[in-house]
């Protein structure tokens, strides 16, 4: 009988789930193997975009057994490995994670009526190998799109605004043979004649260059010429390169 009822006792433990079982199940499962010990490495110099080809780097060269387990808001990966994939995994990062090198690109945009100068800008910015730089300088024009009226007042134009002036689009990417720029330069001005639209719609003149080239430090190259439609005017635009870290 003695029997039995503890037979009935652990069958009714079994079909309820003791908290107390599963909380020890919980416990053991939670713990480390004895080879295996967790660390955490936080990355200096890579970002949330980098770390995905790093994270999948360490998972293709690791050991299948290893966890690995990203902590985006703190830039950081956590592994539970064995201490000789830990060290492996240290010497990957410390070739992955390195600072990038930091360049200034000088824009000369020269401006020539039948040969002779009458006009030199430059402007310049600094670019992060691998990233993308924006400069913009310029006026925004408004354009009116339509018309609303809110509750019993008069009618409100409602406008959209253009960037007007000089826009410098750069990326720069290190290669064995040099430095690859990526480069989209925009000239835009407003035209003196009206657009046929509407009386307060401009005409938007524009001029573009757009193109990769590879740069030598400290040597200017030359991005593209051209001409001012209705006029004996050109613009020249040069770029240079020069490292600062």
């Amino acid at each position: 009988m003695r029997s039995a009822n503890w037979i009935l006792g652990v069958a009714l433990a079994l079909a309820l789930g003791e908290p107390g079982a599963w909380a020890q199940t919980e416990t053991a499962t939670a713990k480390l193997s004895p080879d295996t010990v967790q660390k955490t490495f936080y990355l200096n110099n890579v970002s949330q975009q980098d770390a995905t080809e790093v994270i999948t780097t360490l998972r293709n060269m690791l050991d299948p057994r290893v966890k690995i387990f990203p902590v985006t808001n703190q830039n950081a990966i956590v592994l539970q490995a064995t201490p000789d994939q830990q060290a492996l995994a240290q010497k990957l990062l410390n070739d992955l994670d390195r600072p990038k090198k930091t360049y200034r690109l000088t824009y000369t945009v020269t401006e020539l009526d039948s040969g002779k100068r009458i006009g030199t800008q430059h402007f310049a910015m600094i670019v992060v190998a691998g990233q993308r730089t924006v400069l913009k300088q310029g006026s925004k024009i408004p354009v009116i799109t339509g018309t609303y009226t809110s509750g019993n007042t008069s009618s409100q134009n409602q406008a959209t605004y253009l960037d007007v002036g000089m826009n410098f689009d750069a990326s720069l990417e290190e290669f064995a043979n040099g430095v690859r720029l990526r480069t989209k330069v925009e000239q835009s001005s407003v035209a003196e004649e009206k657009s046929g639209l509407g009386a307060q719609d401009p005409i938007i003149r524009q001029t573009v260059l757009e193109g990769t080239s590879v740069l030598s430090p400290g040597k200017p190259l030359i991005l593209g010429s051209v001409d001012i439609p209705g006029s004996t005017r050109h613009l020249d635009v040069d770029v240079v390169m020069e490292q600062v870290r």
